[in-house]
């Protein structure tokens, strides 16, 4: 069951330029947003998890960051995943706010590792979905009234549509951003292994790279439900190139918030068609 989202926003959020059109959700968009955004955080903690019960080595790192010598590592390894495969299919039964709160500090904390053992900052930005959708569903859920509320099910408060909104056109805005400035800035051999499987050269990784720095600051600006479902095609099809290039389909199913972040907004930024008026008999 979902927790329907407040109607109205106050003046300064309807107010703002990309998210005016969000003042109002009503119960069939928000329950779609909803689901979109359940789905997305479970496929990412469930493909995350799924590399901890198959040891990733380029896991290995992360730990030490913390002082975790790499043997303990491997030990814990599995252990990390069980939980986020458990959190993954709790949100799928129940998406209860601590549950969403875990995540949000996990993926979040798990994202900031990478600077932290060496690796740019732009690694933190692309990994936005991880972090930035459940959060989008803990909003659109509510905050619970009561401490007791972060457990069990009871009245919520839910955060306007326009919050909801800004949040995902956030997510969407650095994890498109970050994405681009590791092909074109960094140059991560990634991406060359990866176009090289679809027989392209290397030379195509900064062109879409600068193109999709380009498309998330417009994203900020110009939130149109055409261009955000494009992203999320854009996401699914760079993504797939992870099994096609040889990788294990966790890669692709990790990154499920990175394909519900724009889909979902999408779907909040849709327009409803005003309600027909009948305007026969009325004099001019």
């Amino acid at each position: 069951m979902t927790t329907s989202v407040a109607t109205s926003a106050s003046p300064h959020e309807s107010g703002t330029t990309a998210h005016r059109w969000v003042a109002t959700l009503d119960d069939a968009r928000t329950s779609q947003v909803h689901w979109v955004l359940r789905l997305g955080a479970a496929a990412c903690f469930i493909g995350h998890g799924a590399f901890g019960i198959i040891t990733k080595a380029a896991w290995v790192p992360y730990f030490g960051v913390v002082g975790i010598p790499s043997e303990v590592a491997y030990t814990l390894m599995p252990v990390v995943g069980t939980v986020d495969i458990t959190m993954g299919i709790a949100v799928l039964i129940s998406p209860r706010p601590f549950v969403l709160l875990y995540m949000v500090v996990w993926a979040l904390w798990t994202a900031m590792l990478r600077p932290f053992a060496g690796e740019t900052a732009f690694e933190t930005l692309e990994r936005a979905g991880n972090y930035g959708v459940p959060l989008a569903l803990l909003l659109l859920v509510g905050r619970p009234a009561s401490w007791r509320g972060w457990i069990r099910a009871g009245d919520r408060i839910p955060s306007s549509p326009a919050t909801v909104a800004r949040v995902l056109a956030w997510t969407t805005a650095l994890l498109l951003f970050g994405h681009g400035a590791l092909a074109a800035i960094t140059a991560k051999p990634l991406f060359a292994a990866h176009y090289a499987a679809l027989g392209m050269p290397a030379s195509v990784a900064p062109i879409t790279g600068y193109a999709e720095m380009i498309v998330a600051l417009v994203v900020l600006v110009i939130p149109h439900p055409a261009l955000l479902v494009a992203i999320a095609i854009w996401k699914l099809a760079t993504e797939a190139l992870f099994p096609i290039a040889g990788s294990p389909v966790w890669e692709f199913i990790e990154r499920g918030g990175s394909y519900a972040a724009p889909l979902a907004l999408a779907l909040m930024s849709v327009r409803r068609a005003a309600p027909h008026s009948d305007v026969r008999g009325r004099s001019p």
